[in-house]
């Protein structure tokens, strides 16, 4: 009962803030997916007819976005675009895509540096993304290095797991840098009084766990974070945790790993389902509760992976997203400038002494390397 009432507050806070959402614009690289611009810009059309006060800038080259948006009906007059001739291909160098300088991703986040939107998405090239965005923004002060980060689905307790492919190599500081962010993203994202933080590991004894996991516990032990210890692989859908630690060369395997479970599993139901009668028939009887299983699995339903600890709002959407994940990745960043994400990590790390100015608080963190 206590969690079905926790959920149901959940839910009335996301939709009176969804009602009470202020005046919002978002940048949105319309060229960089695996569908092509139509997609995106379908999902840019439908998040600004959904959401009034919300606007959507899209980047890229002028004429054939206009020509899109013409030949669908989308035109609206909180849906703008804004030329950006260049195109960054999936495939290409983070480094090659940052001589670009007039790509689509590159005028998206230009757009936020010049406060012209208070956030952006790009399904596009990650890395070029991301390189682009630390490049022009830089990282939040204390931040060492900014993490992508995936929302494990749960009923009543979405998990923030954190780094998913950012940093492959990371030490002990970068893995309390992202405990903090992520704890931080679930409180006012998720609406988690108490987030619940973990570090993944092999066991949850506290002696289990590489170099840098037990140097990282140590590190979070000190800290004002709800650190309840170690999480193992299979705490991660269970909703044991809010948010679970992990460098981004792990993250990636767990996430990708959980991305193909899921489509194999539903597949799989899928194949069976064809094989006779009876099992059409049975499937008829269960399909709501198939269809909110594949709801609730869905990435579309959180539109992407925010990218945190840059001096701006950035979701990383899936490079297969379809309308539906791009309309609510674009609500996700209008949601993140709202609840002022930014500023509240700024605030934790000063909290935890990891602000110049702030090391009496917490001496031993403040001066980690």
């Amino acid at each position: 009962m206590a969690s079905r009432f926790q959920k149901l507050r959940q839910l009335v806070r996301q939709r009176r803030r969804l009602h009470q959402l202020g005046e919002c614009t978002i940048a949105l690289d319309a060229m960089g997916t695996d569908h092509g611009p139509e997609v995106l810009l379908e999902g840019a059309f439908l998040a600004v007819t959904q959401y009034p006060t919300l606007s959507v800038i899209c980047t890229g080259p002028q004429g054939r976005l206009r020509s899109i948006l013409r030949h669908h009906g989308w035109q609206h007059p909180r849906l703008h675009i804004v030329d950006a001739p260049e195109v960054v291909g999936m495939h290409e160098a983070p480094s090659d895509s940052l001589r670009k300088r007039n790509s689509s991703v590159a005028v998206a986040a230009r757009l936020v540096l010049e406060n012209r939107a208070q956030g952006m998405v790009s399904a596009g090239n990650t890395g070029a993304t991301m390189a682009t965005t630390l490049l022009m923004w830089r990282t939040l002060p204390g931040i060492s290095r900014p993490a992508i980060s995936a929302i494990l689905p749960h009923p009543d307790r979405p998990c923030v797991l954190l780094d998913v492919g950012a940093n492959v190599d990371c030490k002990p500081r970068h893995l309390l840098h992202f405990a903090i962010m992520g704890s931080v993203y679930s409180r006012y994202m998720f609406y988690r009084r108490h987030p619940k933080v973990a570090l993944l590991s092999i066991g949850e004894e506290e002696t289990k766990g590489n170099e840098l996991v037990l140097a990282a516990r140590e590190l979070l032990a000190e800290t004002n974070l709800n650190f309840a210890g170690n999480a193992e692989g299979r705490d991660l859908v269970k909703g044991k945790f809010d948010v679970v630690v992990c460098d981004g060369f792990v993250g990636n395997i767990v996430l990708k790993f959980g991305e193909a479970v899921v489509e194999f599993i539903i597949e799989s139901i899928k194949q069976e389902v064809q094989k006779s009668l009876v099992s059409q028939l049975g499937a008829v009887a269960m399909m709501p509760a198939l269809r909110n299983f594949k709801r609730q699995v869905d990435y579309a339903e959180f539109g992407g992976a925010p990218l945190l600890g840059v001096r701006g709002n950035c979701i990383i959407a899936h490079g297969s997203s379809h309308a539906k994940a791009i309309k609510n990745a674009i609500r996700v960043a209008a949601e993140m400038a709202e609840a002022h994400v930014n500023d509240h990590i700024v605030e934790a790390m000063r909290e935890n002494g990891l602000l110049k100015g702030a090391a009496e608080a917490h001496g031993r963190l403040a001066s980690v390397k």
